[in-house]
Formats: structure tokens, sequence, C-alpha cells
């Protein structure tokens, strides 16, 4: 209530982008305060071990994390992972720095509950991020989400090995800090990431190029939301001869502003992507579509896209996912989101009679 009434009215105030770096350097800095990162962890944090969950090996004490765009060079991961989350991802990261896309480039559309995003991947690039993560650990799975250098829209067009090999020198820097890789093949917001991968054979030069560096680390890929199931069925007929690949995700998309009721007058000239409440069911239905293409065994989901509270974090697993992310619920339910999700979470885990959380997983998707 404080958060909605006091707090958020203020950060509203300010410029968007502004108020995330802040958000960000603040948090950063409350790492470095003796004993505070752990006494937030306390405040926030629920254990029930019905809310525990397994994915490509790993265990997570809940299921939901932060979405990678919130701290995009790893600067506040234990400010993060404090609020409860039970993994936090950072990124998208790239082999070298970049500035993204020009500003403005972050939009609040309040009346949706929504963003409208066109970062283009403003990261501090792949050697400074390993510096930062060296020598520290986390109390959560930390996923590490990586995508091909934005050069910026002034810059020549990079021939398709040079994109390949920016991942792979990523992949190669920071797999020793992760405890997932998440392979961003769909940015929405840069030229070179939209339909890249959907050229033939490019995925899997992509995939061979990573069977060559051996990585220790689940792997994971951030797919285009856009088209339709021949498209997903194309790419796990390539995925399939990779056993390092553990599951997916999807991401935004650069195109969809159905569901919008902030008139179109407001954003109609904003570029980007729209994150937060009007994407939440279409992405409970591409959840559910790509449940019942995969192969449960092998693949898992995880799902971001309009979580706000327990009842949307429920349904998406319910659709199929194994976990779930947000970042938009931050800005408009503030930092104890989490919590809340998380308790509502048992509730309704008890509700239908569950031992765990998975034994919802695709019970709407069959």
């Amino acid at each position: 209530m404080i958060y909605r009434h006091l707090i958020r009215p203020l950060l509203f105030r300010c410029e968007p982008e502004w108020a995330h770096d802040q958000a960000i350097l603040w948090s950063g800095r409350l790492e470095s305060v003796p004993g505070l990162v752990g006494v937030l962890s306390r405040l926030h944090r629920v254990t029930d071990p019905r809310l525990q969950v397994e994915l490509a090996g790993l265990r997570f004490d809940n299921p939901i994390g932060l979405a990678a765009g919130y701290d995009k060079s790893g600067r506040a991961i234990g400010a993060m992972e404090s609020l409860g989350f039970g993994h936090v991802e950072i990124g998208s990261i790239s082999a070298s720095p970049s500035l993204g896309n020009p500003k403005p480039r972050l939009w609040r559309l309040p009346q949706d509950h929504a963003v409208c995003v066109h970062y283009g991947l403003p990261n501090e690039g792949a050697a400074a991020v390993a510096r930062r993560l060296s020598g520290r650990q986390f109390k959560a799975p930390l996923g590490i989400n990586l995508v091909n250098t934005n050069q910026g829209p002034s810059a020549a067009p990079q021939n398709a090995q040079s994109i390949l090999d920016d991942y792979c020198i990523s992949a190669k820097a920071l797999a020793p800090f992760a405890s997932y890789l998440m392979l961003n093949l769909s940015c929405p917001n840069t030229a070179d990431g939209r339909d890249f991968f959907d050229q033939p054979g490019i995925l899997d030069g992509l995939l061979q190029g990573f069977e060559s560096l051996s990585i220790d680390v689940p792997v994971l890929l951030k797919i285009s939301p856009d088209g339709d199931a021949s498209r997903t069925d194309r790419l796990l007929e390539t995925v399939d001869r990779y056993d390092f690949i553990k599951g997916f995700m999807f991401n935004l998309s650069p195109s969809r502003r159905l569901g919008l009721t902030t008139p179109s007058d407001v954003w109609s000239r904003w570029p980007g992507a729209i994150s937060g409440r009007p994407i939440r069911a279409w992405m409970d239905e591409l959840t559910c579509r790509l449940y019942r293409q995969i192969d449960h065994g092998r693949y898992q989901i995880i799902s971001a896209g309009g979580i706000a509270s327990a009842e949307d974090a429920y349904r998406r697993i319910r659709s199929g996912a194994s976990m779930v992310q947000l970042l938009t619920a931050l800005i408009y339910e503030g930092p104890g989101v989490v919590k809340r999700i998380n308790r509502g979470l048992i509730r309704l885990i008890k509700r239908d009679g569950l031992a765990n959380i998975s034994q919802a997983i695709g019970v709407d998707a069959n």
C-alpha cells in the first residue's frame, strides 16, 4: 500500500529510464551495507517445500524469477535476490559493450499496467560482467541471458559468422558464473535480433559452436512469440539434435499492440515491444501451445509476460510453464510482489490438494 499510494506516484513523475537506473544504482549500493541484504531476504522470502521446483537438474526454492532486462549488467543481483525471487536472470549481455538504442526508449502505460520497451540491449559487455561476478556467490540460481552485440543503427551490417561468434565469446566468459544460460535469439528491438535465426542453417551453426565449447551448465533458448506452431516445429527439428538445450521461453513481440486500453494516439509513434498486463492472455496461450509441442521429458518452459499475481503465475504454470518470470510487476506493484505471489501460490496449491507446485505444470494444456 505504501508503494502503490506514495512511492509509485513519486516515481511516475520521473522519466522512466532515469527511475529504473536509480533503482539499479541504489539497489547495488544496498549490497555494500553489512547485513542489509540478509535482513531484506528474511522479510521477503517465503520458504515452503511445496513451492520448490526443478528445471534442467537445478533446484529452485520457488518458481518466481526476475526476468532479464531489469538488471542488464549484473549490478544488483544480491539486492534483487533478497526480494524473494527463486532465481534471477541478468542481461541481455553481449560480447562487446553496447549503448543500445537512442533515447527515449522506455515508456509507461499506467492505464494498462504496461511498459513499452525499446532499449536495444544496452550492457557493459561480457568481460566487464565477468569481472563483476568473479568471486561472488548467490543463494538463488543465476541465469545469464546472452545476445549479439547491438552496434547501433549506423553500424554496417554484420555477417552471420561474426554474430554467432559474439554469442560464443560471451558464453565462454560468463558460463563459469551461471547456473544456466539463456540465448536470446529474438530481441524485438534490434534489426539483427528479429528473424536472423529463421534463416536456414543459422541456428544449427550456433548450436554447433556451443557444442564445441563443452559448456557444463544448462542452456535454454529465448525465441520469438510471433509465427505459428509450424515455426516452432522447424526450430525443434534443429534443437532436438543438441542434448545441452534444456528448454525455452518466449520473448516480447516487436509488433503486437492488441489489448491496450490506452488511446493509440499516446503510443502509436513509440517503437518497441509491449510488456505487462496486455500480453498476459496471449502468453498463456503461447505457453500452452508450446507445452503441447515439446517433449516433456527433454524440455521445460520458463514463461514471462503479464505475471503480477499468484493467479497469473498459477495459470501460467497450469498452461505448461515450469517457472515464471516477472519484471513489469515490480514497476507497478513494488518490491513486495514476489512475496505476495508466493504466499498466494501456497494458498492455491492447498486449495487444489497438491503436494507440490510441479504437479500443476501443464494440467490445462492437455
